[in-house]
């Protein structure tokens, strides 16, 4: 068994203190190399406000013993104590200090004492002797074997459900996106299916049929319904901006439609200069006018229309 000594030089106005404490950080039975020991020393009593000055230990570090870490001073217990012929009570401290260090050889180590400068006293805490081993190996039945794999452990229910979760989390995200994506293109497909421009005008002028709106009082809402949705199904169906012109543009317009009869564009534009009086010029029309209005508008488009399918089919064949 090596011995190793550690000496400390001579100091002046030493005052023992007492004995230096070792601790081991993780306690068993025993030194071992590599286990880290905690070595210092306890003052009590000590009065607040008290500086001390501790040994550097850096050159306990080498090969063999380690400095792991430096000092470290630590607060054990507070007390308070009356003084004779004084008002109040003292402040006092129990104070700790130590070191950690760690052997790396077997073999015995001899701690050196700790001084410890307080004021114009030097305490001076006595060394230990520090015995470190190793562990114990039967050279004779000794075995080397393989290294072990990882321990694996059954999975358990409760490890799967987070999984299971969010397996289900993504599942329903997926449901929701699918269904939202159908929703629009039916509402967009909606959109596309509605209605023949010249259905919706007939629907429309059939909101004013009868003769209770050929009131004075009720004649220009008559009126302005019939032109109203005659102009939106002549932009629908020769792709003339008719709800932006006056009656004069739109005609002028309409002259340059082929298809479009002579003798039926001239008696629309009847009925649309008696609603213009009627609008503007707080015209009363006659019985003959009010009855002559809404079958021209519908005659006007139910033979306009005839042709808009056989353009629809054109272009679906070409699709």
């Amino acid at each position: 068994m090596k011995v190793l000594a550690l000496i400390l030089a001579a100091l002046l106005d030493v005052v023992p203190a007492g004995q230096a404490f070792l601790r081991q950080l993780q306690p068993r039975d025993s030194i071992l190399i590599a286990d880290q020991l905690e070595y210092g020393f306890q003052l009590d009593s000590l009065a607040e406000g008290t500086a001390l000055l501790l040994p550097d230990f850096g050159t306990l570090s080498g090969d063999t013993l380690t400095l792991v870490r430096g000092w470290q001073l630590d607060t054990t217990a507070r007390l308070k104590l009356r003084q004779p012929g004084r008002k109040g009570r003292a402040q006092l401290y129990n104070v700790r200090g130590s070191i950690v260090l760690a052997p790396f050889e077997e073999g015995t180590y001899y701690l050196p004492p700790i001084p410890v400068l307080r004021g114009e006293d030097t305490l001076v805490f006595e060394g230990l002797e520090m015995d470190v081993k190793t562990m114990p190996v039967d050279t004779a039945t000794f075995q080397i074997h393989d290294i072990k794999d990882q321990l694996r452990y059954p999975l358990t229910f409760r490890e799967t459900i987070p999984w299971i979760g969010g397996a289900l989390g993504l599942a329903a995200l997926a449901v929701l996106l699918v269904w939202l994506y159908r929703r629009r293109r039916s509402r967009i497909s909606g959109e596309e299916k509605k209605d023949p421009a010249y259905i919706v005008a007939l629907r429309e002028l059939e909101k004013w049929r009868g003769d209770k709106f050929w009131a004075p009082d009720k004649q220009k809402a008559f009126y302005s319904g019939i032109t109203d949705t005659v102009k939106f199904y002549i932009e629908d169906r020769f792709g003339v901006d008719a709800p932006e012109m006056t009656t004069a543009e739109l005609f002028r317009a309409l002259e340059q439609a082929d298809d479009l009869p002579a003798d039926l564009r001239e008696e629309l534009r009847g009925v649309f200069e008696c609603a213009d009086f009627v609008k503007f010029a707080k015209h009363a029309a006659t019985e003959q006018e009010n009855a002559r209005a809404l079958p021209t508008a519908v005659r006007f488009v139910t033979s306009t229309y005839q042709t808009v399918p056989q353009e629809e089919q054109k272009t679906e064949d070409e699709l």
